[in-house]
């Protein structure tokens, strides 16, 4: 670059006695002096921003994206809950490991006769118990057996008493305890406890009076008599009044009983109250006897109350992503995009919202989502009607169920469905069964890699289309099965929203595009930017010869002035 200080908006000229001529770019003064006003550093930054000015436009383009990137995410995010909420609507399977909302379950008691059912039983139902009515009756409950001394005028007074004996349950573990003359009642009491997790006997002191306190046994398993014995040197409980001279209980509190009862009409026994072997995955706590002529009515369900609430969190879930996804198609008053819809016209973004409706406009077994109260509102959000819900779930759950989860069935009862999985499949299963009758392979088309045997077992491989597939064989030959699936709504949403918002799906393959572009294009501005950085570099030290020689100049036009000045003067 060449400066002239001969330029009129950088430099001032003045002039004694003097005359100068210009011819191209070379200026020659005669007794003229100049003075340099060129301001250097604009000139230099003005020429560095130059260079910059791309790297700008580069950087803009690198924000949009990130804006892109962050609405991609929100949407991404939103169908990931959409898809966790529904995962207890999209399969159906009932047993006790299944964790969907169609398999849980709700008991309530009723009673007939004088007999207060709370009072008189409680109980608890596991996931896929079976559902049914029952009735129960209670002759008597199991209890542990109980004891007790006679009083004594201190519990913290040495007894003055020294032995040892064995305590514990009848066909249970016993346990020596000693006691030394320098220990009191609460002493003994300690030593006894202490040992209670091998015994299964406790101890307690009961003040009957002022001055008057009482060793109390009690075993803490029901049906089984507390067993004593004295080993060695004083007889202790026999000094403490709980047994006679013949090593009997001297007084028994409580005997040890089984619990007597009868379900549907079948009498059983059983030597505690939490029944947890009469029907499969339902807990009875026997809490007291029911008087002659008093039954207790049983009623086991499914909990609806939880296909409700998830319904009612599908109705949030999809709410949020459609406010998300026209948070990106606002307008301005003119009709065009506003500058926060940084998505607007996005086609994946209309893909996923559209292919979203298109599953809830379609029916499932005859039934919409209408059946189920689901509707839309004037301004287009999904909205739940509980009365309606409530309604087709007391009359129809089979067919809510149908419509909304996923649905597997074999062509033969030897096949029985263990998990359908949230991706169901239609396919004919070849079973293969050695000699000795043991399933020894599952094969689809010829493949036998898709599923794992394990004993009668088949289980869908990870990786495959049938993951989360799982079946039990009864059969002992080989034989083809068809499989069949269906899905519901809810399967189909949990599957949609799903596969957009994996680290493999649509968004997230726009996210990865934009961050590549931007990694690429911040790579430019960087080389730009280090570019820049050089040119300001070399401009400033080539500015610097150009003053210096400026400078140098004008100590020389001041030196030849002098010497004019000095020749006129003689």
């Amino acid at each position: 670059m060449t400066v002239s200080s001969a330029t009129s908006s950088s430099s001032s000229t003045t002039s004694s006695s003097s005359s100068s001529t210009s011819s191209g770019s070379s200026l020659t003064t005669s007794g003229t002096s100049t003075t340099s006003t060129i301001d250097w550093t604009a000139l230099i930054q003005s020429a560095v921003n130059a260079k910059l000015s791309q790297a700008t436009q580069i950087s803009t383009k690198i924000t949009a994206n990130e804006a892109k990137i962050t609405a991609y995410q929100t949407l991404q995010t939103s169908l990931k809950t959409l898809s966790s909420g529904l995962s207890s609507l999209a399969t159906a399977v009932v047993n006790s490991l299944a964790t969907n909302v169609f398999a849980t379950r709700s008991a309530t008691i009723s009673a007939t006769g004088d007999v207060s059912a709370s009072s008189a039983l409680s109980m608890s139902v596991n996931n896929g118990a079976a559902t049914g009515s029952h009735t129960l009756t209670i002759s008597q409950i199991a209890t542990a057996q109980k004891v007790t001394g006679t009083a004594q005028s201190s519990q913290t007074t040495a007894l003055g008493y020294s032995g040892t004996f064995s305590l514990g349950l009848s066909g249970g573990s016993t346990v020596d305890i000693s006691v030394t003359s320098d220990m009191t009642l609460q002493d003994v009491v300690s030593a006894i406890n202490a040992q209670t997790s091998t015994t299964n006997v406790e101890a307690s002191i009961v003040q009957v009076s002022s001055g008057s306190y009482q060793l109390v046994l009690t075993g803490t398993e029901d049906a089984a008599d507390i067993t004593y014995s004295s080993s060695s040197g004083d007889d202790i409980l026999n000094k403490l009044g709980v047994t006679d001279s013949s090593g009997a209980f001297s007084n028994v509190l409580q005997t040890a009983q089984d619990a007597q009862f009868t379900l549907d009409g079948i009498s059983l026994t059983r030597n505690t109250n939490d029944i947890t072997d009469v029907l499969s995955g339902v807990t009875f706590d026997l809490l007291q006897a029911t008087p002659s002529g008093t039954t207790l009515n049983v009623s086991i369900g499914t909990d609806t109350s939880q296909i409700s609430s998830a319904l009612q969190t599908f109705v949030t879930n999809y709410n949020a992503f459609r406010d998300a996804v026209l948070a990106q198609q606002t307008t301005n008053s003119d009709g065009t995009a506003a500058s926060s819809a940084v998505l607007f016209g996005d086609g994946t973004m209309r893909q996923i919202m559209n292919s979203l409706q298109d599953v809830l406009g379609t029916s499932v077994g005859g039934l919409t989502m209408a059946d189920l109260g689901l509707s839309f509102n004037e301004k287009n959000e999904l909205e739940l009607d509980t009365g309606t819900l409530s309604t087709i779930l007391s009359t129809n759950l089979s067919g809510v169920t149908t419509l909304l989860s996923a649905q597997t069935s074999t062509s033969s009862s030897q096949l029985s469905v263990v998990n359908t999985g949230t991706s169901p499949q239609s396919f004919t299963l070849d079973l293969t069964v050695d000699s000795s009758g043991s399933l020894t392979a599952a094969s689809v088309g010829g493949d036998s890699s898709l599923f794992t045997i394990s004993g009668n077992t088949i289980v869908g491989n990870s990786g495959t289309i049938y993951a989360g597939m799982a079946f039990t064989y009864s059969g002992s030959t080989s034989q083809s099965i068809t499989v069949t699936s269906t899905q519901g709504l809810a399967t189909q949403i949990y599957q949609l929203a799903k596969t957009a918002s994996a680290s493999t799906g649509s968004l997230q393959t726009l996210i990865d595009n934009l961050t590549a572009q931007d990694e690429t294009m911040q790579s430019k501005v960087n080389d730009i930017n280090s570019a820049a950085t050089t040119f300001q570099t070399q401009l400033t030290a080539q500015y610097a010869k150009y003053q210096a020689a400026i400078e140098s100049a004008n100590n020389t036009l001041t030196y030849l002035k002098a010497l004019l000045n000095q020749s006129s003067s003689n």
